[in-house]
């Protein structure tokens, strides 16, 4: 029989999966131990059937329980299977810590004044899962942190543009408010789905901004951790195609989801190993 945690991550099915494939079994074993972790963490708060302070008391106790995995001691296995990948590829707990933080700010706020702080949310919920995710990859240069940062805002960011009407039906809004009265599309336009060329200027707004990051995470990129990055660049790959589905759909993501097929994802899983691992082997 499996192990739990491969199930934890195989259910949620999503994106990253495709970029994991390929590893080594070690790396493979240990990016799905954290990945359960992740995933774990996120589903307390996504859970509808708890209300609010249960969900806060559950974060509170599994935050205890990983401080307590740290020593072997915690009563989950995921977590003390963790503390063993942590340990063996020299994982800094900070980002756990802060990825719990994240989630408490999800039961916490529901709507963003600005960008700042909406940056400080992506960064806890995103960018610390890519700091984790790294030291299991392995890279050779300093520029590997901030490709995994920037890169990692620019999935959250493009996150958050497919998934606007999913959120507003359970009452969350990520876009900053700054940006809303910017574009004079109000809070009740988004709670209600309102198509308009005002939600079009801010969408083209919005993800020009999540494009920024992409950017920015390319310049970062160096090719001496090409051979070991590659996972996180099927990652960009993947997601870079949605929020360019959502341009291409006129940023109407009220009426259709961007998504881009199994084949798709199969196809850039396979080129870029190709490109980035058994071209520059040595």
């Amino acid at each position: 029989m499996k192990e739990q945690h491969f199930e934890i991550t195989k259910s949620s099915k999503t994106n990253f999966l495709y970029s994991f494939r390929l590893l080594p079994k070690d790396k493979y074993d240990a990016i799905n131990t954290v990945y359960a972790f992740c995933r774990k963490t996120d589903d307390i708060v996504d859970n509808s059937n708890d209300t609010e302070e249960i969900k806060f008391k559950k974060l509170r106790h599994w935050r205890n329980e990983f401080e307590k995995s740290l020593s072997g001691q915690s009563e989950y296995q995921l977590l003390n299977k963790l503390n063993t990948v942590i340990k063996k590829y020299n994982i800094p707990v900070e980002p756990f810590f802060e990825l719990i933080k994240g989630m408490e700010t999800d039961l916490q706020v529901s709507r963003y004044k600005d960008f700042r702080t909406l940056y400080e949310y992506c960064f806890r919920a995103a960018a610390t899962v890519g700091l984790m995710c790294i030291e299991i990859f392995g890279y050779k240069t300093h520029n590997a942190k901030e490709y995994a940062v920037n890169l990692a805002i620019a999935l959250q960011l493009t996150n958050i543009l497919r998934d606007i009407k999913f959120d507003a039906m359970n009452g969350r809004i990520y876009i900053p408010e700054e940006d809303l009265k910017k574009f004079s599309y109000s809070e009740d336009d988004l709670m209600n789905f309102k198509y308009n060329e005002s939600f079009v200027e801010l969408m083209k707004f919005e993800c020009e901004r999540a494009r920024e990051f992409y950017r920015r995470a390319n310049e970062f990129f160096h090719k001496d951790d090409r051979k070991y990055l590659f996972p996180a660049r099927i990652m960009e790959k993947i997601y870079f195609s949605i929020l360019r589905k959502i341009e291409k759909m006129n940023y109407n993501v009220f009426k259709y989801k961007a998504q881009i097929s199994k084949f798709r994802k199969v196809y850039y899983t396979l080129a870029v190993f190709l490109k980035y691992k058994l071209a520059y082997r040595w």
